[in-house]
């Protein structure tokens, strides 16, 4: 059963970090382009981060998130984490991965994880 869970979200004061994880079972995420995005309540969903195939593995990111989150694999794991730095009180939201057989900019996401919260609060 091909399954995406997303993992790591929390109550964090401003400027502070969270390590969200988007874990995969049923297949191998390493094969995959992934991203992750966010939604605030009242807004419309927004990219955040995206990470290429292995082949390519070239990394996107918002403008917004520049210089402070960080997307990477861990294959271990056969998951993709998103390191988040210096929380904004901008940045709460529930934060969703994805996957897409397509590398940016041509992705097709395809199976979403049921999302984690973030809170940024102090």
């Amino acid at each position: 059963q091909v399954q995406l869970v997303e993992s790591g979200g929390g109550l964090v004061q401003p400027g502070g970090s969270l390590r969200l994880s988007c874990t995969a079972s049923g297949f191998t995420l390493d094969y995959y382009a992934v991203g992750w995005f966010r939604q605030a309540p009242g807004k419309e969903r927004e990219g955040v981060a995206q990470i290429a195939n292995s082949e390519g593995g070239s990394r996107y990111y918002a403008d917004s998130v520049k210089g402070r989150f960080t997307i990477s694999r861990d294959n271990a794991k056969n998951a993709v984490v998103l390191q988040m730095n210096s929380l904004k009180p901008e940045d709460p939201a529930i934060y969703y991965c994805a996957r897409s057989e397509s590398d940016p900019p041509l992705t097709e996401w395809d199976y979403w994880g049921q999302g984690t919260q973030v809170t940024v609060s102090s």
